[in-house]
């Protein structure tokens, strides 16, 4: 969460990738981090954004992508996902690690909203995750099937990578991922300087939810099952 979601906090809380097949081994990291397969992008960035092309607005409103911009970004929904299109911001919040702490990050707060399996807040350099509006009028994300754990694929350029739903942020901004999911899609992940200002779309598939949050080889899986359902190849 950035400067904006500090008080949420406090109150209470994937270049194309042309890889041969899912089942390639995964590079297994200490007890309770995420696993992180070594492909995943068999579902071409092409496919999913003719799908976000165009938008049958399910949120009531706008939202701003930072304090103080103008609200311009909708989410968007389909019968299987929901999507926005908006800038990315860092978030590096959760466990502190050698690249997310308050030492890099003025504004790192030491927790998330949601919780891996064993109860520990989650580690934005090790887990791709993405961060989504804290509920309001503007928009409710439980109403369309979007929770801690969610499964959502993110596209920047030609490149597609999947994250779960593994923070809130601010009411009225949208446009934030963690570090490792910056780091995945090419994006400069550093929270002071990193991040893009356009161009990132955020596609939730609605209802859909690994068992634990941390493990990031079932979200791949997950998510290239949904993202093929998406487009049609199924």
């Amino acid at each position: 969460m950035r400067a904006q979601s500090l008080t949420l906090a406090a109150a209470g809380a994937a270049a194309l990738l042309v890889p041969t097949s899912l089942t390639e081994a995964a590079v297994a990291l200490r007890p309770g981090e995420a696993s992180v397969p070594r492909s995943e992008g068999l579902v071409r960035a092409a496919g999913l954004l003719t799908k976000t092309r165009d938008c049958v607005p399910v949120s009531r409103g706008r939202y701003r992508t930072d304090a103080g911009a103008a609200a311009g970004v909708r989410v968007c929904g389909t019968r299987d996902a929901v999507f926005w299109k908006a800038d990315m911001d860092i978030d590096c919040d959760g466990r502190p690690t050698a690249r997310c702490n308050r030492r890099t990050d003025p504004l790192f707060y030491a927790a998330t909203a949601y919780q891996q399996s064993d109860g520990r807040h989650v580690n934005a350099e090790r887990l791709p995750y993405i961060v989504v509006p804290g509920p309001s009028r503007v928009w409710d994300p439980r109403a369309h099937g979007v929770r801690g754990g969610s499964v959502a694929a993110v596209v920047y350029r030609d490149t597609v990578r999947y994250a779960v739903v593994g923070d809130t942020g601010p009411r009225d901004i949208i446009g934030e991922a963690s570090y490792a999911t910056a780091q995945a899609l090419g994006i400069d992940p550093d929270p002071r300087t990193g991040g893009v200002p356009s161009g990132v779309t955020y596609i939730v598939f609605k209802n859909s939810r690994v068992k634990s949050i941390e493990d990031h080889a079932a979200t791949v899986a997950t998510g290239e099952r949904l993202a093929r359902r998406f487009v049609g190849d199924d």
